[in-house]
């Protein structure tokens, strides 16, 4: 389970992400430097216990109106190899020491741990405390001829290729011989009613959760989706 440390980070992630988000493609923002605040998000485990993997909801007030941008982030003790494009960062953290933190959709084990949560074979956790389920988060996946597990456990994915835009991030990842593409909303946008935000007869599964408004009430709506195929601009 998601162990949750109460202590201090030098610099913050929101101070962190002033300076990066800006740099993004995706990034809605014209000219002022973002006024940032955490909105919500969830948490997942890495298997092994060795990297932190966060969904953050964070909201940007610098413009006419508010923006919530969705930033998956990880945690790690030393750097990613090859990397490098994808660090927002370095922090010391009051317990671990100096970590290093990723956009998270970069790293092989967030993008497998993101894909085990949306076929049911991972558990969202709280973002804010230990060993604590986090109810809100929802997924599903309904592919006819996709395999979701591979012997009872897990499907072993392999990512291929990282696609930026600027309408969000796409990673295009192979399972079982057939290639999928994991979407992973960077402007979260709520949701109408009980439907979809938006109607997809090709999405394949997604995972969606809440988060804050700046008046105070909430909104919910997908983190991510997967489709069928490649991405477009993807080199593989």
């Amino acid at each position: 389970m998601a162990v949750v440390h109460d202590t201090t980070l030098k610099p913050t992630k929101l101070e962190l992400l002033t300076s990066w988000l800006p740099t993004q493609p995706w990034y809605l923002g014209t000219g002022s430097a973002p006024e940032l605040t955490k909105a919500g998000g969830f948490r997942l485990d890495d298997p092994d216990g060795e990297v932190g993997l966060e969904f953050m909801a964070v909201t940007d007030a610098s413009g006419d109106r508010p923006v919530t941008y969705h930033i998956p982030l990880s945690y790690r003790g030393a750097p990613l190899e090859g990397g490098e494009r994808a660090l927002v960062g370095n922090t010391e953290h009051g317990v671990l020491g100096r970590r290093w933190i990723y956009d998270g959709i970069h790293d092989p084990v967030l993008t497998a741990q993101l894909f085990a949560l949306i076929t049911g074979n991972a558990e969202a956790q709280d973002q804010n405390t230990s060993d604590a389920v986090d109810p809100s988060v929802t997924a599903s996946f309904s592919a006819s001829g996709t395999a979701a597990s591979v012997g009872g456990g897990p499907a072993a994915i392999t990512p291929v290729d990282v696609v930026n835009g600027p309408h969000g991030t796409d990673v295009l990842v192979a399972v079982d011989a057939k290639q999928l593409t994991l979407s992973l909303h960077r402007v979260l946008r709520p949701q109408r009613g009980d439907g979809p935000t938006s109607p997809d007869p090709m999405e394949l599964g997604h995972v969606s959760t809440v988060w804050r408004l700046p008046d105070g009430t909430t909104a919910r709506g997908r983190f991510a989706t997967v489709h069928d195929g490649a991405p477009a601009g993807a080199t593989a």
